[in-house]
C-alpha cells in the first residue's frame, strides 16, 4: 500500500507543465532520454545511452504526454519513425533557445526503488550529463547548448571547490 499513500509520480506532469510553458512561450522543448531497452528510439542515434528529443509540435506527429510513455512520430535523416519513451526514463526538458527547464534522476534499475521523481540544481554533481545529439525532424546540432551545465556534448571540467556552481533555471 505504500504506493497508493505516495501517488503518482509528478515527473509526467512537469513535463506536460514545461512543453505546455515553452509551446506558450514559442520555445523548443527537448526532452533528454535516459537508453536502455525499454525506449523505443532510432539507436543511430544514441550516445553513451542518452538521446535528446525535440518534442515541439511542428517536428512531431502525434504526440501524446502520458503519464506513462510519451509517444509521437518524428523524421530522422527523412524517414518517419515511432518513438516511444517511457516516462521514467525522460532525465530533462528544456527549452532549446534559453535552457531553462528542469531535470531528474535517472530511472531506478529495475526491481530497485524508484528515486524522487524530481531532481534539484544539484542534478549536475550527482553527474547527469547528456549529449545533445541530432534527432526528431529538428535537428539539435544547431541548437545552442544550454546554459544549465547538464546538456554539453563534453563532460564539463571539474570545477575547483569554491568556484562556480552549475544550476538550473528556476521557472516561477
Amino acid at each position: 500500500m505504500a504506493d497508493a499513500e505516495q501517488g503518482s509520480s509528478t515527473r509526467p506532469y512537469l513535463i506536460r507543465a514545461l512543453h505546455d510553458w515553452c509551446t506558450d512561450n514559442g520555445y523548443t522543448p527537448y526532452i533528454a532520454v535516459h537508453v536502455d531497452h525499454r525506449v523505443q528510439v532510432p539507436h543511430e542515434y544514441v550516445k553513451n545511452n542518452e538521446i535528446v528529443l525535440n518534442i515541439g509540435f511542428e517536428a512531431t506527429s502525434g504526440l501524446q504526454l502520458g503519464n506513462e510513455f510519451i509517444e509521437f512520430k518524428a523524421r530522422f535523416g527523412g524517414v518517419a519513425r515511432d518513438i516511444v519513451v517511457p516516462v521514467d526514463h525522460v532525465v530533462a526538458i528544456y527549452a532549446r533557445e534559453n535552457g531553462q527547464g528542469m531535470a531528474f534522476p535517472m530511472p531506478a534499475e529495475q526491481g530497485t526503488a524508484t528515486p524522487p521523481a524530481a531532481a534539484g540544481p544539484d542534478a549536475n554533481a550527482r553527474g547527469l550529463r547528456l549529449a545533445h545529439t541530432e534527432s526528431a525532424a529538428e535537428p539539435a546540432a544547431d541548437a545552442p547548448a544550454p546554459r544549465t551545465g547538464w546538456a554539453d556534448e563534453t563532460p564539463p571540467e571539474p570545477t575547483p571547490p569554491g568556484g562556480g556552481k552549475p544550476a538550473l533555471k528556476r521557472i516561477k
